[in-house]
């Protein structure tokens, strides 16, 4: 199974280097972790929305339907997919604490891009989830100053207890365990792919081909 970090596919050069790690991999499924932007994808994948999307594109794949330029790629929000025997939930959007306790149908424009107070509880509710997929990180994976983790991420690993959570928006790699579960923020697609083992949830590291 591929797995990747951010895409930013709507630039030309980021866009040849998701299809180079696609192509590298030659794997038959792929879960993304946030800020895609290609929808025409070569194999299934399962992403989350990230910060910077496409979001009528994504309003639709939320309603189910699969608009035009849209291939292979499959939303969870909220949602929960058995990929390759490993069951796979995630959390679309980013953080806001103004827009947080908002009804999603209030959220325009660029705020669309948020999680709500809906979104978590719904996600909260799933069971036997082996890998969380989040945009936002948990507290106490990443340090710039300042712990960026999202406190409602940190609730979704404890209620979920997941085995594993990819985490996206950072850009970099780290590891770490919270609350008994591992944790890896991803490195972009254009510089880094994964392959994941759903037997047991090993994950490998490659350079993106140039």
């Amino acid at each position: 199974m591929l797995v990747l970090g951010d895409a930013h596919a709507d630039e030309a050069d980021k866009r040849a280097a998701l299809s180079a790690a696609y192509d590298a991999a030659d794997a038959d499924v792929a879960v993304q972790a946030g800020d895609l932007l290609w929808y025409d994808l070569p194999v299934e994948t399962w992403f989350v929305a990230g910060n910077n999307e496409a979001y009528d594109t994504v309003d639709a794949l939320r309603a189910g339907e699969t608009p035009d330029g849209v291939c292979n790629a499959h939303l969870l929000a909220s949602t929960a997919a058995d990929v390759e025997g490993v069951r796979v939930a995630g959390l679309s959007g980013n953080y806001a604490p103004t827009q947080y306790d908002k009804p999603r149908s209030e959220l325009a424009g660029d705020r669309r891009r948020h999680f709500v107070r809906d979104d978590v509880e719904r996600l909260a509710e799933l069971d036997d989830v082996d890998v969380l997929v989040t945009h936002e990180a948990p507290h106490g994976l990443l340090y710039y100053g300042y712990d960026p983790g999202c406190e409602h991420v940190d609730g979704l690993i404890d209620a979920l207890d997941p085995d594993l959570c990819l985490v996206g928006h950072h850009h970099e790699h780290h590891e770490t365990e919270v609350a008994g579960c591992r944790v890896v923020s991803l490195a972009p697609a254009w510089e880094r792919y994964y392959t994941l083992d759903p037997s047991d949830l090993t994950l490998d590291a490659y350079d993106t081909p140039r």
